[in-house]
């Protein structure tokens, strides 16, 4: 048992961290690992085309923004790279227009038109792309 006096410190007693670190893992599971992750990996890269929140339906329609389909394909890539660097919420900036994106949801949250950019603050994002 370890005894302290009052006024000095304490330090726990040390555990032998190595010995822990060193235990094997049976053959198998490094198999059932490699085939989760791969598993994993396979499901992430699946990609759900884009959907737009009601908040962004009407702001889209209430600002005159139309998207092409060539204009849908950029904001599509520009939520893969997002998606590819851990990002959750993303401004994507695209001819003058500002998107709120969510990553994780893959939903446009909203649009915001040059005209209608100044003094906004867009919060609650961890990454900007500029398209």
């Amino acid at each position: 048992m370890n005894h302290f006096r009052v006024g000095q410190p304490y330090f726990p007693p040390k555990t032998n961290h190595a010995a822990k670190a060193t235990t094997q893992t049976a053959p198998g599971n490094n198999a059932l690992f490699q085939q989760y992750l791969t598993e994993s990996i396979g499901a992430a890269t699946k990609t759900e085309p884009l959907s737009f929140s009601q908040h962004a339906v009407n702001r889209l329609q209430e600002r005159g923004i139309t998207l092409e389909r060539q204009q849908m394909e950029r904001l599509e890539s520009a939520v893969q790279k997002a998606a590819a660097k851990g990002a959750r919420e993303s401004l994507v900036m695209m001819d003058n227009v500002a998107y709120v994106v969510s990553i994780v949801n893959r939903k446009i949250i909203t649009a915001v038109d040059d005209g209608s950019m100044k003094d906004n603050v867009f919060t609650n994002i961890d990454s900007a792309i500029f398209v």
